[in-house]
């Protein structure tokens, strides 16, 4: 489709791509035209009308949105803002200069202004920020047959008209009514005889990732948002959610892998962005790693009576790294997930020590194993003595205890204490576990082997 469109438009056979657009679906047409230069994306704007326009503008990238805006003039930008959807007319317009903002709501409509206007002062990343205020909402003492003449009139108005939300003169928050509701229902029926008023609703300050957890929880396809004196202001849809979720789980997989969370795509990001993303978690584990170094130091005597030790410290080091991100990533999930909680703690801490005695029992005999039977036998090292072996063999046995105890519990106490605990992941735990381990591996030397 791409090319075609290309072709036509190169041709400037604009009455013959008109055409052939007017049958395709929006979102093919999007993903078809998002690697076009940003010009031949404003003259296949142009040649739509505006309801397909907005619908187009709509699906594509965020960055393409906001550099189309500054290509469009301001009438022409004006005229797609004013079809959109109010959540999203606000999610392009806060990327924007303040001044270009500013013109185009200028040329809006009043109330595509004030809806727009509310929506950014919202805080960020709050139920607020992302609910449209788009929705079908129903007065409690009207009847059916009003109700569905009202319906009729406003459905373009509408994101959604699955649910209707009822409420009552001051528009507090009564219940809701599905669509199903209102056509199965007779025609002098009175709304508030058939609402439901068993309803699940947010606060427009509450979390959007708290907003994803009870999508989940009750299986809705739609969430009624109120402000602090439960009046209805707005709704929030599962295609919102849907986002939410996908930039929230980017962000905790960023943070796990220690770099700065960035809600742009990674080929959008330049060099040097993702460079401050990245350098400073760097530069805290890498000073953090010297309390490796120290401890190696410290015991550089016993290293050079037994060099044969330190060949075998990597292995420690990420054996006992590796084991502790396991125990880390699966809380840090059950947390998100909310199957697990601080009152879990001493469960976690139990099922965790008995897999750590299994899995570190298993490495130390399939390593002793290794060490004596490959090592020592097979390629004639004779310094890998039994003892030795013994020492590597325990050392292990003991990281993978002490691993799993700090992987399954920095997670939750740094969620009870308030923080994000995706930033104890895998880099942090596994620099405690390194430094820990070293001193576990020495002690057991020196008590061993007597070094």
């Amino acid at each position: 489709m791409k090319n075609e469109i290309k072709e036509l438009l190169t041709s400037k056979k604009f009455k013959e791509a008109k055409v052939f657009l007017s049958d395709k679906q929006i979102v093919d047409i999007a993903d078809s035209i998002k690697d076009l230069e940003i010009d031949e994306i404003a003259q296949i704007i142009r040649l739509m009308n505006k309801d397909m326009a907005a619908d187009l503008f709509s699906e594509l990238p965020l960055s393409i949105e906001t550099e189309l805006l500054s290509k469009l003039t301001d009438k022409e930008a004006v005229l797609i803002i004013n079809e959109m959807f109010a959540d999203d007319a606000a999610d392009v317009l806060d990327e924007m200069p303040a001044n270009l903002v500013k013109r185009i709501l200028k040329g809006c409509d009043s109330e595509t202004r004030s809806d727009i206007n509310k929506l950014l002062n919202y805080p960020e990343d709050s139920a607020g920020s992302v609910m449209t205020v788009e929705y079908a909402e129903l007065k409690n003492d009207l009847t059916i047959s009003q109700a569905i003449s009202i319906l009729r009139r406003e459905i373009d108005e509408y994101e959604t008209i699955n649910v209707c939300y009822v409420v009552d003169s001051s528009r507090k928050l009564l219940g809701r009514i599905t669509l199903k509701d209102i056509l199965l229902a007779e025609k002098n029926d009175i709304i508030s005889d058939i609402v439901t008023t068993d309803i699940i609703c947010v606060k427009t300050t509450t979390d959007q990732e708290e907003v994803g957890k009870l999508f989940k929880k009750y299986d809705l396809t739609v969430m009624p948002v109120v402000d602090s004196e439960d009046r209805l202001v707005g709704i929030i849809t599962i295609d919102d959610i849907m986002d939410i979720m996908e930039e929230e789980a980017t962000e905790d997989i960023e943070k796990m892998a220690a770099i700065s969370p960035s809600d742009k795509p990674y080929l959008e990001i330049s060099v040097w962005q993702t460079w401050k993303a990245r350098i400073p978690w760097l530069l805290l584990l890498m000073i953090s790693a010297t309390f490796t170094g120290s401890i190696i130091n410290k015991f550089e005597t016993s290293l050079a009576i037994l060099p044969i030790l330190t060949a075998y410290i990597p292995m420690l080091m990420d054996t006992g790294g590796n084991a502790g991100s396991q125990a880390s990533v699966t809380i840090i999930r059950s947390l998100s997930l909310n199957q697990v909680s601080f009152k879990d703690i001493w469960h976690v801490i139990w099922k965790e020590l008995r897999v750590s005695i299994i899995v570190g029992g298993t490495l130390a005999l399939a390593n002793f194993a290794k060490l004596i039977l490959i090592d020592r036998m097979l390629f004639n090292n004779d310094a890998i003595t039994y003892m030795v072996a013994l020492v590597i063999c325990l050392t292990i046995f003991m990281i993978v205890v002490v691993a799993k105890f700090i992987g399954c519990t920095l997670p939750i106490l740094t969620k009870k204490m308030g923080f994000d605990p995706t930033v104890m992941a895998s880099p942090f735990i596994t620099t405690i576990v390194d430094a820990l381990g070293l001193i576990v591996y020495f002690q057991i030397a020196t008590h061993v082997l007597g070094i």
